[in-house]
């Protein structure tokens, strides 16, 4: 284990979470908010702890996958650490482990709040909650590989394959730093672009920006009780669009930005995505019908609710948990086929359902002809067995999980529903579930343990399940 090389990048990871601080202090100074003083001082702190650990580079460079594991998980973790100190000694999360488990909702884009009343908080307490989304939308990570020299694509690549969503990560270019660079080039055009045509439509600055980096990082914190309800059908609509484009697999966009157009419309994920989601959002629409407003203000709402959980991102217009029942196990369904894989969005990923499809046929044909020689194939090009074993094993530990979680939870004797969806909701980074951790309720009302297990469901989730486990592994940490 190249301890020296973790802890090295562990220092820039803090030291770049206290320059992070500087936007919600400079937002309390804007405001004239006392709370402005602790992101200043944890700012200051943690900066000034990143550069005591980044002193000396470290010499031996070699950084194998185990290496890439345990430093983005212990860096997650540290990340959420330190985030929740400033929330938590304002005083307006009087419980540490409160503070914790909404930064971490927050890293993790999931959304989940233990907050009763948002509107209630600081300007820059909510600025904070909603950028923790857009920080750890595209991956703290690579935003420290598109701006430090390290030793070098092998190395780079282990990290970002550990912290990136999906079944595969692959270099856009021949540099990764320069991936890096596009990647977040393309992430802050996009936000940018979302934050401008939300001042248009005549959202106030402040709730514009932090709907635009919110949306960004697909998280869906909400600086209003009823989210995104009490603004203008336009303004929804933009979101709509935004939450949508941001579950998009990013290659897409580079392959644009390329002018490789028809192989960015070839990506056989993109067109799946696009298609559940339209299937998806009609048969909402269709279903609450028998509901008041109007088949096209239902389609509207639908749209919008399909978008922001297939995306993961978890904002709300209506309280769906008041939809008919084949309305919310719709709902339910795409909480766990997720975005694309390479978005910002959280789930299983499309392009693992497009496997396990692909490889039931292969070996359902193989039963009817067993000399027939089938290969899984997507966009003409062979799936490697050993993506598809990736796939299968990331299958029985999300099962595994899930299930663990969902038995642990059930300890405090709520219902059935509340339990599965919060495991569901947060598991998958979506947010809001159903019943006692619906659309209007919050998390507040779980225990110490049960919060650690979800704590742990969302940072599990948001790394794709194997940089968490490997903890756990006495393997990883033996010479």
């Amino acid at each position: 284990m190249n301890h020296k090389s973790i802890v090295f990048i562990l220092g820039w990871i803090i030291k770049i979470e206290g320059l992070f601080m500087a936007l919600p202090t400079l937002a309390a100074i804007i405001y004239r908010e006392k709370a402005g003083w602790c992101f200043l001082g944890v700012g200051v702190f943690a900066f000034a702890l990143g550069s005591v650990l980044t002193y000396f580079k470290p010499y031996n460079n070699k950084f194998y996958a185990r290496e890439g594991f345990v430093t983005v998980s212990l860096g997650w973790i540290v990340l959420s650490l330190i985030g929740a100190l400033p929330i938590y000694l304002c005083g307006e999360f009087p419980k540490y482990i409160d503070a914790v488990f909404e930064i971490v909702s927050g890293f993790t884009t999931t959304g989940a709040s233990v907050c009763p009343d948002v509107e209630a908080l600081s300007r820059c307490v909510n600025l904070w909650r909603c950028f923790s989304h857009w920080i750890g939308g595209m991956g703290v990570l690579v935003f420290v590989l598109a701006i430090l020299p390290m030793a070098g694509g092998g190395q780079n690549l282990k990290l970002m394959k550990a912290e990136s969503p999906g079944p595969s990560v692959s270099k856009l270019v021949p540099k990764l730093k320069d991936s890096a660079l596009y990647l977040y080039g393309i992430y802050m055009a996009l936000t940018i672009i979302m934050f401008a045509l939300l001042v248009l439509a005549k959202m106030p600055v402040y709730d514009s920006l932090c709907t635009a980096i919110g949306t960004a990082g697909t998280g869906g914190y909400g600086i209003k009780g009823d989210s995104i309800g009490s603004y203008s059908p336009l303004i929804q609509n933009i979101c709509t669009v935004f939450m949508f484009l941001f579950g998009v697999n990013f290659n897409f966009y580079f392959l644009i930005l390329i002018k490789r157009v028809k192989d960015a419309f070839s990506i056989e994920e993109v067109r799946w995505y696009f298609i559940v989601y339209v299937a998806a959002s009609v048969l909402v629409a269709l279903s609450v019908t028998s509901q008041s407003g109007g088949f096209f203000n239902n389609l509207h709402h639908a749209f919008f609710q399909c978008a922001s959980v297939m995306t993961t991102t978890g904002f709300s217009t209506v309280d769906f948990d008041l939809w008919p029942q084949f309305a919310k196990m719709i709902m339910i369904g795409l909480m766990f086929v997720g975005a694309c894989a390479g978005s910002t969005g959280g789930g299983m990923k499309v392009s693992r359902f497009i496997i396990y499809f692909k490889t039931a046929k292969k070996e359902l044909s193989y039963l009817i002809h067993p000399r027939s020689v089938k290969i899984v194939k997507m966009e003409g090009k062979k799936i490697e067995h050993e993506v598809i074993r990736s796939a299968n094993i990331y299958l029985i530990c999300y099962v595994v999980i899930f299930a663990v979680s969902l038995l642990l939870l059930s300890l405090e004797n709520y219902d059935f529903t509340t339990n599965f969806t919060a495991v569901a909701a947060t598991f998958n980074n979506i947010g809001p579930g159903l019943n006692l951790v619906g659309p209007t309720q919050n998390f507040a009302f779980w225990g110490f343990f049960s919060k650690i297990v979800i704590i742990f469901d969302m940072l599990a989730g948001r790394l794709e399940i194997f940089p968490m486990l490997i903890l756990f592994s006495p393997a990883t940490w033996r010479k």
